[in-house]
């Protein structure tokens, strides 16, 4: 099931299960890496049981196990240890999701491990990560974008708090791990040795806080929600056309002085109150009420075609279908089909690294029953 991508030849045993290590797991699968899922006998992963349902499947384990191997181990049970202890041999990375100290009552912690293969990598992703005052709680995603401030940012000042729509919580950790693991993997080709890696969800989420941050150190405030809009760059949010919203973004005075001559209103951008970016930001539901009053003119469609044209940067506001529809994300591999014969018609999303070295492969492969691949597994792995 290994593909050619630029981690051929690495093998990954997979202990994770859900979303934040599943997810760091399928990028590396699709950068050409084996994974190995080890997942809990008879059961599986918890993800086996999440909707929504395709034949009797679990479109949500699908979408995050594509390509991968499953063997079914008992960490508790010592001939599946031994069983773990082979593939460990042969291993390049251990990827793991447990709550910090789980590995290690079981022998298998990165203590256990670095003084048996000294060369393996050992990435670790938590709630909290390995060490703090927090380390073994528990967290899922919602817990992480409530403890990490993102959710303090979203949605409409005044209203309740909103997780954002996809779990950043998981994908951000993930997305961090899969790049510690490749960064670890180049420097054991310097120096030959392993390292752990400790990725918490919580700390992903301060990393990905983009300026809130120094805007609440340059302020001495915490931001507050600003519905759909930036916090210092105008306009840069949906506006009200006649039949629907579009999205319009400037992030400079040139871009405003074209929009403002696309909407012949030149004189917008000689306005004291929009001259500048700083001036449109703190005025910026009046550029908004007038933006708005122009733009209600004509429809979404007359717009998307005039501004493209004029170079400013312009949306639609596109629900899933339309998302998965679009020629630029067709045009980019993006939506490709699933080969599994139990699941026709079944789409998922591409990988969006690119590669002049590599193809950028128009299908995927299925993702495992559980433990269908143990008779290929036992024999890639023997016991010496």
């Amino acid at each position: 099931m290994t593909i050619a991508g630029p981690l051929s030849g690495i093998t990954i045993i997979d202990l994770t299960r859900v979303l934040a290590g599943p997810f760091c797991t399928l990028l590396l699968a699709d950068l050409g890496a084996r994974v190995i899922k080890v997942e809990q006998p008879g059961k599986g992963d918890d993800s086996r049981a999440y909707g929504p349902f395709i034949n009797g499947k679990s479109g949500y384990f699908v979408a995050q196990n594509r390509g991968k191997e499953s063997i079914a181990l008992d960490l508790k049970a010592a001939g599946d240890v031994a069983i773990l202890h082979r593939l460990l041999r042969k291993a390049d990375v251990l990827v793991e999701n447990f709550r910090p100290g789980a590995m290690g009552r079981l022998g298998l912690g990165w203590k256990d491990l670095k003084a048996r293969y000294p060369n393996l990598i050992y990435a670790a992703t938590s709630g909290f990560g390995q060490t703090g005052p927090y380390a073994e709680r528990p967290a899922y995603d919602v817990i992480a974008q409530a403890m990490g401030g993102i959710m303090s940012l979203t949605g409409h000042e005044g209203g309740p708090p909103t997780r954002v729509g996809s779990s950043i919580g998981d994908l951000g950790a993930g997305l961090f791990t899969a790049l510690g693991i490749v960064a670890a993997l180049h420097d054991r080709t310097r120096t030959g040795q392993g390292m752990l890696i400790d990725v918490a969800m919580l700390d992903s989420q301060i990393g990905l806080l983009e300026n809130a941050i120094i805007r609440y150190f340059a302020s001495g405030q915490s931001p507050k929600p600003t519905g759909a809009r930036h916090s210092s760059i105008a306009p840069f949010e949906p506006y009200r056309a006649r039949n629907g919203y579009i999205v319009i973004a400037c992030g400079n005075d040139e871009l405003f002085r074209r929009l403002a001559a696309s909407l012949r209103r030149p004189d917008l951008a000689a306005d004291p109150r929009f001259s500048e970016n700083a001036r449109r930001s703190d005025n910026v539901l009046a550029l908004k009420d007038e933006l708005e009053t122009i733009l209600l003119a004509h429809d979404v469609e007359h717009w998307l075609e005039s501004l493209s044209a004029a170079g400013i940067p312009c949306a639609p506001i596109n629900d899933i279908a339309h998302a998965c529809a679009d020629p630029q994300v067709a045009a980019r591999n993006m939506i490709v089909p699933v080969d599994d014969e139990t699941l026709p018609g079944i789409k998922l999303a591409g990988l969006p690294i690119k590669m002049s070295a590599y193809p950028d492969r128009d299908r995927r492969d299925a993702a495992p029953e559980l433990d269908a691949d143990r008779a290929r597994i036992l024999a890639d792995f023997p016991d010496s």
